[in-house]
């Protein structure tokens, strides 16, 4: 176990308090970006970065040059996805489901993580990076094909490991005005990682799956999420009008406050291993 001095005296009588709501209970677990941080993910809203909004549905499928502005980002930045390892609140999440403790865990992360921790009953409520998916017929194709289509059209671009990555493995770059992007290669149609991008709706079945196992669950852990976006808020609200226990371990403010029997602010590494595992 990590050393948890750093944690403070209020924050480990929260996680004491936390474990005794949570004893004995299936726990459903809800992860956003803050979780992957440690893994040297950046979270688009922790504290101290400057909040900024990624490329939306409509505008990527809108033009081309959107397309191409996105790719271009993307084959830069997708290395510092691929190769992260999971941490230490991964690690403790997939851990927890071996011993029944979490039966389920519904990420907001795009990164497969948990999966790579070792976490069976995994919901990635909006999608994975590692898969592109075309967007008229459908085909998918793994995103390591993807990056050796983009390298075999553009073999001149080099990544560049300093530029500032975000938690879509996209790059803050401008992109090269010729830089060129592969068709489907079934049907010549748009490819797109197969992932939600905002403004656009996660697949129903996937969000009555992910209510389903809440709904199945005693409590709802919540972990490096601000709930700012409503595909994570809806699954605190629904456990609030349960009556089901949340705990949030969250550092910094979050909009399921208000509904939390539990709030931990503190980092998710340091705090899971010590809520779940004795």
């Amino acid at each position: 176990m990590e050393n948890l001095e750093p944690l403070g005296a209020a924050v480990l009588y929260s996680i004491d308090y936390a474990r005794e709501k949570l004893a004995g209970k299936s726990v459903v677990a809800l992860t956003g970006a803050g979780i992957s941080t440690d893994s040297g993910i950046p979270d688009y809203r922790g504290q101290g970065r400057v909040a900024r909004h990624p490329m939306t549905f409509d505008t990527f499928m809108g033009s081309e040059s959107a397309q191409v502005r996105y790719w271009a980002r993307s084959y830069v930045g997708w290395s510092r996805i691929a190769e992260a390892k999971p941490n230490g609140g991964h690690f403790a999440l997939a851990a927890a489901e071996r011993l029944g403790q979490v039966q389920h865990v519904i990420t907001q992360n795009v990164d497969a993580l948990h999966q790579a921790a070792g976490s069976k009953n995994v919901i990635d409520l909006h999608g994975r990076l590692d898969t592109v998916r075309c967007m008229k017929c459908g085909a998918p194709m793994t995103r390591v094909h993807m990056d050796e289509l983009l390298q075999q059209l553009n073999p001149d671009i080099e990544k560049d490991a300093n530029h500032e990555f975000s938690p879509d493995g996209d790059a803050e770059l401008e992109a090269a005005a010729d830089f060129r992007i592969p068709a489907c290669p079934v049907c010549g149609g748009i490819l797109k990682p197969d992932v939600v991008f905002f403004g656009e709706s996660v697949p129903q079945s996937r969000v009555e799956f992910a209510m389903s196992r809440l709904d199945e669950a005693d409590a709802l852990l919540v972990a490096g999420t601000s709930l700012t976006v409503n595909s994570g808020l809806r699954f605190a609200r629904r456990a609030a009008r349960a009556g089901k226990p949340i705990v949030i371990v969250n550092i910094g403010e979050t909009k399921g406050d208000e509904l939390a029997t539990a709030k931990i602010e503190a980092n998710t590494s340091l705090v899971l291993e010590r809520l779940f595992i004795d």
